[in-house]
């Protein structure tokens, strides 16, 4: 049982240095964010192992609290990474979204016809 132990530990160990040099090397913040977040985990992984290896149960609140701290700050990061367009960052207004609505129907509709109209040329074409 201690061979499993030490692969786990071993393995969490290379596993921990490579997030480093991923977080370190980037290249964009996404690329950090992640490595951070798996590095957050190797962590997790260790705390565990130890706690496996130990028999204790008195580390299950930080492995949950680690666990939170990962999830919550990779959601957090992605949601401030996404680029959105300031228009689409308030509530329209009923009028608004109705008046978008025939906009994007009346696009349909002209591509539906011009859609038509080839089709009929290429059977005018054909005859």
């Amino acid at each position: 049982m201690t061979a499993v132990y030490i692969v786990c530990a071993i393995s969490l160990f290379v596993t921990a240095i490579l997030a480093i040099v991923r977080a370190e090397r980037g290249p964009s913040m996404l690329d950090r964010t992640v490595a951070l977040d798996l590095f957050a985990t190797v962590l997790v992984g260790g705390i565990a192992v130890e706690a496996a290896w130990s028999r204790r149960v008195d580390t299950l609140p930080i492995l949950v609290a680690l666990s939170v701290v990962g999830f919550v700050s990779s959601v957090v990061v992605a949601r401030f990474a996404a680029a959105e367009p300031p228009e689409s960052k308030r509530i329209k207004t009923a009028a608004e979204v109705e008046l978008e609505l025939a906009r994007q129907r009346a696009e349909e509709e002209a591509a539906d016809e011009r859609e038509r109209l080839e089709r009929q040329r290429r059977l005018e074409g054909d005859q």
